[in-house]
């Protein structure tokens, strides 16, 4: 019985995959504008989740000094 071969080179990832067809179809610039707003998206998302939990800690205090 052989071994099986081994792979050389690494298969990419699907995020890596999506980069690749992203600079053949967008220019630089678009790519970079892309980016930023899923960025700021991210962020967002970011600061809502803080203000749930803020809001969270604030309504327990209130609940206790009651």
């Amino acid at each position: 019985m052989q071994a099986a071969p081994v792979r050389a080179t690494a298969i990419p990832s699907f995020a890596t995959a999506l980069r690749a067809v992203e600079s053949l179809l967008l220019s630089s610039g678009q790519r970079t504008a892309r980016r930023n707003a899923w960025t700021s998206v991210l962020e967002d998302r970011r600061r809502a989740k803080d203000r749930v939990e803020a809001q969270r800690v604030l309504d327990q205090v209130t609940v206790v000094r009651s």
